[in-house]
């Protein structure tokens, strides 16, 4: 009825320092930097920038890994990311040229080392390592999306161990041979990591517990509207699991999830996993069929990359130092906690103190738009958080015909002395304002409808009167209690005065 709602709803961060002690402590980000300061003159590496197979024994020593495949592709790994995030600079052998303009193999046509061999790259420390100590939180974060967002291309990549020959002399995959869309995976799995932020905004924040893998991946197969779900979407739903549980296995160690991965005892039977969490296994069993949560530092990469995208991702203090218009309209639409929240971290910076935050409040609250109500609604509950210190320039508006009547309540609620009594007229315009904000915010029904019956029994003969406001919503407001209010005769009344209004504002 009034401002736009947000796709998402806000979501509230963990501060930036201490999403970046996250960061920093990330198990594959830890070994990337302490393999940027390994690193020195002497370290060899490819054309690519990979460090060469020989030296990925002494690389996954230093870090402590088991000396074998996986600790030798643990490392590689780490260094993969640490050249991703310039943590480190490879420097191409065809590009590292000696003064004069001789290549750096000199003597050698195809740029080969002097025992034959494919000619080794250059390292040394980028520029971002240093940053990591040195710079802000907001430098260490930056870092480490572009980390995540290597990792996040890793884990839609196709795993091409058996398919060595759709890969070409320079790199480059045949995607058309391989059946493999990368642009449809990277979507998939945003769709996933979308809805698992959802998940854990639900209800305010309640739903912060770990996702079963199987509701996650039949999230994204399932349609809304089927029932029993067909042996074919069974099939799906136990295949984009098993993606999903490489996926998540590789973006664990960047710290954006913590997972449970699939108990391999259960990848015996092909699709048992799937099938069972679909048909409903108990909660001890779904455990086993995988579950996932996004960390703190998870739900500020998620949603980075959702506006990244161009969605609209808010979060609590997006609004603080913004005026009192983008204020109110901003929170129309969230939760309670979470305009709480917002105001209050507005209201502590506003630097011209309570008065002069009450009185902008007051005014960005005017006005005789859809979305008006709502906003007068939000600057009394902001009103309320300021303190009576706001008191001055609540009582002056007490004579504005759209702010006088919530100025009242403010000021009775506080137990102020010499509060006016409000003319009919506004109380009856106050009650259509009330109610048109409750509408706009999608309240319980149950709340709504209390609100209607009791403002209409307040006053004898109220709905003989109350068409007759001049109130933009007023007809609407009067349909919505002809529909709400349970006694049938005042139901019927509402709707006879709802028409009045309607004739006289000649619509």
């Amino acid at each position: 009825m009034s401002a736009e709602r947000p796709s998402l709803p806000p979501v509230r961060l963990n501060s930036e320092a201490e999403l970046a002690r996250d960061a920093l402590a990330a198990p594959l980000f830890v070994r990337a930097v302490k393999l940027a300061r390994w690193a020195g003159p002497g370290t060899r590496v490819g054309a690519g920038g990979e460090l060469v197979e020989a030296q990925l024994p002494a690389a996954a020593e230093h870090l402590a890994l088991a000396a074998d495949e996986d600790g030798a592709a643990y490392a590689s790994e780490a260094w993969r990311l640490a050249v991703d995030t310039g943590l480190l600079d490879v420097t191409d052998p065809e590009e590292d040229e000696l003064p004069g303009g001789e290549e750096a193999a000199e003597g050698s046509e195809d740029a080969e080392g002097t025992d034959g061999s494919e000619a080794e790259g250059t390292v040394s420390a980028g520029e971002n390592l240093a940053l990591l100590t040195g710079g802000s939180p907001q430098d260490v974060l930056s870092i480490w999306l572009d980390g995540l967002d290597a990792v996040h291309a890793d884990a839609t990549a196709p795993v091409l161990d058996d398919f060595a020959d759709l890969v070409g002399e320079d790199g480059s995959i045949d995607f058309d041979a391989l059946d493999w869309d990368p642009e449809a995976e990277a979507e998939f799995l945003d769709g996933v990591l979308g809805n698992l932020y959802l998940l854990t905004l639900a209800d305010n924040g309640a739903g912060e517990g770990p996702v079963p893998l199987p509701a996650l991946a039949a999230s994204m197969i399932v349609p809304d509207d089927m029932g029993e779900p067909t042996d074919d979407i069974l099939e799906q739903v136990s295949e984009a699991m098993m993606r999903l549980d490489d996926q998540f296995r590789l973006l664990e160690p960047i710290g954006i999830v913590a997972y449970q991965p699939v108990d391999e005892a259960l990848l015996v039977e092909e699709g048992e996993a799937a099938d069972a969490s679909v048909a409903g296994a108990d909660d001890e069993d779904v455990t086993r069929y995988g579950m996932v949560r996004l960390t703190p530092l998870g739900l500020y990469g998620v949603r980075a990359r959702m506006l990244e995208a161009g969605m609209d991702a808010p979060a609590v203090g997006d609004l603080a130092g913004k005026g009192a218009d983008a204020l109110l309209d901003g929170i129309a639409h969230y939760p309670e906690s979470a305009a709480r929240a917002e105001v209050k971290l507005w209201l502590a910076g506003y630097a011209e103190g309570a008065v002069s935050a009450a009185a902008e409040l007051l005014a960005a609250a005017r006005g005789t738009d859809e979305g008006a109500p709502l906003r007068r609604l939000h600057c009394q509950q902001a009103l309320a958080l300021a303190g009576p210190e706001a008191e001055p320039a609540v009582r002056g508006v007490l004579g504005d015909p759209e702010l006088g009547g919530l100025a009242r309540v403010w000021l009775a609620e506080r137990g102020a002395a010499d509060v006016p009594a409000p003319p009919e007229d506004m109380i009856f315009w106050l009650a259509i304002d009330t109610i048109a904000a409750q509408l706009d915010a999608d309240g319980e029904l149950d709340e709504l409808q209390g609100l209607i019956e009791g403002l209409s029994a307040q006053h004898s003969g109220f709905f003989d009167e109350v068409w007759r406001v001049d109130h933009p919503a007023t007809a609407d407001v009067l349909e919505a209690m002809g529909r709400l209010h349970s006694d049938k005769k005042a139901a019927k009344d509402a709707r006879k005065a709802a028409f009045k209004a309607r004739s006289r504002a000649g619509g």
